[in-house]
C-alpha cells in the first residue's frame, strides 16, 4: 500500500462511550494501572485491519489526498494494532495523527505535574512510533514517518525525543489544500523535516469525508475569529461550511447506522455569525442547521461553545433541546472556555470572549450563561486556566470565588438542573502568546492558584457523585466506570488539599462568594 494513514491507540478508543472519559490518555502511566486503562479502553472496530470509523482528522486527509488524484486503492487507514498488515515495499509514507504526542497539552500537564510523570498519550504514541522504526530496520524498508496534528508543536519543541524516534517529517498547519504535493514531495525526497503550513484552505477546497468517522462528527465551520490569544483556532479566520455539505458528512456516518452527530466547531454560536464585531449569534443559522441535522440523526451536540453566546441567545438552547427532547436524564454536553473570573485579564488575553457583553460583566456571563445552559439541559464542562501571563494571585482567588458561586446561586435557583464542571488547565504557551513560558506547576503555585484548582476538583468530584450518572444514564458502561471515577476525584481532591496544607494554606477556610445575580432568562 503506498500510503497507510494512522493514529496512535489514545485516538482510537472509545473509551466505553463514557463522557469527558476521553480525557483517561492525560492521565500518568505512574497512578493508573495499565490493568485498569485497558478495562477502560474499547477500541474502534475494524474490518481487516481497516478502520470502519476514524478520527476525524484521517478521513479529512484521506479525502484530501483522493480529491487531489492518489487512487482509492493506494491509501488506506489502518487501526494502529494492525497497521504492519499494510506496510510493504511499496509503501512511501505513513501518517499518523496524534492530539498529545509527548504530553506537553494543557490538561496532561496538570495531571503529570508538569511533565514529570509520563501520560498514556505519550506512552502510546511513542510506543507506535517505536514499533514502526523498529519494524522499518528489520523489513529494510524505505517508507517515511510522517507525524501532523495540532500538537505538532511538540515534536519540534522536543527535538532529541523526535530523532531518537527517527520521525522523518513533521506537518503542522491544516493541509487539505496542500497535503497531495506535499506527500508527492516527500515521496522524492523534497521536504523539510518540519513543515509549516500557513495558509488556510478556502471552504471548496476542504474535501467532504468520504468515509465513517468516531462519534459522527462532522465539521461545521473552521477556526473562530474571536481572537483569544491563548489559542491557535481561535487565530484563525472563521469559514462556515454550507448545510448541504454538512449533511452528505451526516449521511457517510448513517451509512453505518450512526445515529448521533457531534457537531465540530471552536463556537457554535458563531456559526454563520454576521456580526464580527460583537458576535452577536445568527440564531436562524444555527437552529436552521440544528433542525437540518436533527431531521436525519436522533442526537446531535456541538464540541464547544462559549458562555456569552449561550447567553446571547437563550433561543437557540431552547429548540436544540426540544429537537434532541432533553430532560433531566438526556443532557446535552457541551465545552466551554471559563478560563478566568477576572475581567482585567479576561480583558488582556481575550477581548471578544465575553462579546456582545463586556469585559466588566464577565463574571455574571459565566454565572448566567450557566443557569443558561443548564435551564434548557445543557451541561457545559469548563475549562480554567492556571498561571496564564499577568494574571495576579487575587484573580485567581477569584476564580474560586466564582466556582464557588456558581454552584451556591444555581442550586438555589435550579437544584437538581444545577450542573457544570470546571476542568483547571496548565498555561501553554501558544496562539500569540508562544513567547511566553510554560506554566510549572511545582515551581510557580501560590495560594490563589492552590485554591482555585482544589475549588474547580471539589466541585468536580461533586459532579462525579451527583450528575455523572444524569449524562450516562442510558451507558451501561456506567457500572464499570462509577466506583473508579468517584475514587478517582476523592483522591485528586484529598492530595491537593494536602499539597495545600504542606504549603500551610487552609483550603477548608471558607471564601466568600461573589456580590452577582442570576438574572431571569425569557424565551419567546
Amino acid at each position: 500500500m503506498r500510503i497507510v494513514l494512522t493514529s496512535d491507540q489514545s485516538l482510537t478508543s472509545t473509551f466505553r462511550e463514557i463522557p469527558l472519559l476521553d480525557f483517561l490518555p492525560c492521565a500518568p502511566v505512574e497512578n493508573v494501572p495499565k490493568f485498569i486503562y485497558r478495562i477502560l479502553d474499547t477500541q474502534l472496530p475494524e474490518e481487516n485491519g481497516k478502520l470502519i470509523k476514524a478520527p476525524y482528522a484521517i478521513r479529512k486527509i484521506e479525502a484530501a489526498l483522493l480529491k487531489d488524484g492518489f487512487k482509492r486503492e493506494e491509501v488506506v487507514v489502518a487501526h494502529p494494532k494492525k497497521i504492519e498488515k499494510f506496510i510493504d515495499e511499496k509503501t512511501t509514507i505513513v501518517g499518523v495523527n496524534t492530539m498529545d504526542p509527548y504530553g506537553l497539552g494543557p490538561v496532561t500537564l496538570m495531571f503529570t505535574e508538569g511533565g514529570k510523570k509520563t501520560s498514556y498519550s505519550k506512552y502510546l504514541f511513542t510506543s507506535l512510533i517505536r514499533r514502526l522504526r523498529d519494524f522499518r530496520k528489520r523489513r529494510g524498508y524505505k517508507f517515511k514517518i510522517v507525524v501532523g496534528s495540532q500538537g505538532a508543536w511538540q515534536l519540534e519543541l522536543k527535538q532529541d525525543l523526535t530523532e531518537e524516534l527517527e520521525i522523518d517529517h513533521v506537518i503542522s498547519g491544516e493541509v487539505e489544500h496542500v497535503i497531495g504535493n506535499i506527500f508527492r514531495n516527500i515521496e522524492t525526497g523534497g521536504e523539510d523535516k518540519f513543515i509549516k503550513i500557513n495558509t488556510w484552505p478556502k471552504i471548496e477546497e476542504i474535501p467532504t469525508i468520504v468515509n465513517p468517522t468516531y462519534k459522527g462528527m462532522v465539521e461545521v465551520m473552521r477556526g473562530c475569529g474571536r481572537g483569544c490569544r491563548f489559542c491557535s483556532p481561535n487565530l484563525r479566520m472563521a469559514r462556515f461550511n454550507p448545510i448541504d455539505k454538512i449533511l452528505k458528512e451526516v449521511d457517510i456516518n448513517l451509512s453505518v447506522g450512526q445515529r448521533r452527530a457531534w457537531l465540530h466547531s471552536e463556537d457554535i454560536f458563531n456559526y454563520m455569525v454576521k456580526d464580527r464585531r460583537n458576535f452577536y449569534p445568527n440564531e436562524e443559522a444555527v437552529i436552521d442547521l440544528f433542525e437540518h441535522v436533527l431531521n436525519k440523526v436522533d442526537f446531535a451536540n456541538p464540541t464547544h461553545g462559549t458562555a456569552a453566546g449561550a447567553l446571547a441567545a437563550p433561543r437557540i438552547l431552547k429548540r436544540v433541546a426540544e429537537l434532541n427532547h432533553a430532560n433531566l436524564n438526556k443532557w446535552i454536553g457541551i465545552q466551554v472556555g471559563f478560563e478566568t473570573a477576572s475581567p482585567e485579564l479576561i480583558k488582556k488575553i481575550a477581548n471578544n470572549k465575553m462579546k456582545p457583553f463586556s469585559a466588566e460583566e464577565w463574571p455574571w456571563v459565566l454565572l448566567n450563561g450557566t443557569y443558561a445552559f443548564n435551564k434548557f439541559y445543557w451541561f457545559p464542562a469548563y475549562t480554567t486556566i492556571v498561571g496564564l501571563p499577568q494574571e495576579t494571585d487575587e484573580d485567581e482567588i477569584d476564580t474560586a470565588r466564582l466556582i464557588i458561586t456558581m454552584e451556591k446561586k444555581l442550586h438555589e435557583k435550579l437544584g437538581e438542573k444545577a450542573h457544570f464542571s470546571v476542568t483547571p488547565l496548565c498555561f501553554v504557551p501558544m496562539g500569540s502568546l508562544k513567547k511566553n513560558e510554560f506554566f510549572n506547576i511545582e515551581e510557580n503555585l501560590t495560594k490563589g492558584r492552590i485554591l482555585h484548582i482544589y475549588h474547580a476538583w471539589k466541585h468536580l468530584a461533586w459532579e462525579v457523585d451527583h450528575g455523572l450518572k444524569r449524562v450516562t444514564r442510558e451507558k451501561p458502561n456506567f457500572l464499570i466506570f462509577a466506583p473508579l471515577a468517584k475514587l478517582g476525584s476523592r483522591l485528586v481532591v484529598r492530595s491537593i488539599r494536602k499539597w495545600a496544607i504542606k504549603k500551610g494554606i487552609n483550603v477548608d477556610k471558607p471564601l466568600e462568594p461573589m456580590n452577582i445575580k442570576i438574572e431571569e432568562i425569557k424565551v419567546d
